[in-house]
């Protein structure tokens, strides 16, 4: 399917991805670049000799596997902790405290993406929060989707955990932004999950960045069958039309999400007409 798609005039790129399930049913996405649309840099593939302790990916691994246990059985005990995952993030802790160094050379320098992807996820668990940001948003551009949506994760509960009090954790909004024109799934629904949070406050820099670099983008995510993928993206999109939250909300339940959309796009301001010049008109014989 892809081969087929790339091949329509004007595609540059095609993703299909199958999704499982809404009811009985798989969803599908379709993610296509255009050759003259928005276009999304990621770094190259690392060439380093960096690699991570094996006590550290047998770890991983583990986390992994429990993760999926987890989510199967429905395991995790009252107040969401299950106690075998949580083990595992205290080994985590352990490492992202004593092993800090050999997970920032790996996150740059790996040639495995797989111990990439497990340093993006263990060096969330640093103690510093602010102090792993910059590790993290590189990671951030990782021409691996694992890594790229393990880090994302990471500053996202970074940012969410940051002390108040103390120094912010930064936030990368040119490249969440960027990551909503991706063509892999996994890129736009955690940079949108990331944008909700961001934009609680009613972020006015995160807001302007999205309404002149991505409402496209939005508007098109928004519109999804599938209301749960929607849903991030439709928050957004009211935020941009400087809407209420107790107004998207009863808009979002009560299915009127053209009125929030055509809001939003109403923000955009029109294009200065196009200047022509013309020849004058012959008089009629």
């Amino acid at each position: 399917m892809e081969e087929a798609i790339e091949k329509i005039p004007g595609v540059l790129r095609a993703r299909v991805e199958a999704v499982c399930c809404e009811d009985q049913y798989a969803i599908l996405f379709v993610g296509i670049e255009e050759r003259n649309g928005p276009h999304v840099e990621f770094h190259a593939e690392p060439s380093g000799t960096a690699t991570l302790p094996e006590e550290v990916m047998d770890t991983y691994h583990a986390f992994l596997a429990a993760v999926r246990r987890s989510a199967q059985s429905n395991a995790a005990k009252p107040g969401g902790r299950d106690p075998e995952l949580a083990a595992i993030t205290d080994k985590f802790s352990s490492f992202a405290s004593g092993k800090l160094a050999e997970l920032r050379s790996a996150l740059h320098d790996s040639p495995d993406p797989e111990e990439r992807a497990a340093a993006a996820v263990v060096i969330g668990y640093a103690p510093d929060k602010s102090a792993i940001a910059a590790d993290l948003q590189y990671a951030m551009r990782d021409p691996d989707e694992a890594v790229r949506e393990n880090a994302i994760r990471s500053l996202h509960a970074a940012v969410m955990k940051a002390d108040t009090a103390g120094p912010g954790v930064p936030v990368p909004l040119t490249t969440l932004v960027d990551l909503l024109h991706s063509v892999v799934l996994s890129d736009r629904m955690e940079a949108a999950d990331m944008l909700v949070t961001v934009t609680d406050d009613g972020n006015s820099e995160a807001i302007g960045l999205l309404r002149s670099k991505a409402l496209p983008a939005l508007v098109e995510m928004a519109r999804w069958k599938s209301l749960f993928y929607a849903l991030p993206a439709f928050m957004l999109v009211g935020r941009v039309a400087g809407l209420p939250e107790e107004e998207i909300q009863s808009r979002w339940t009560n299915g009127d999400r053209e009125y929030v959309i055509r809001k939003a796009l109403a923000t955009v301001r029109p294009a200065a007409p196009e200047t022509r010049l013309t020849a004058p008109k012959q008089p009629a014989k």
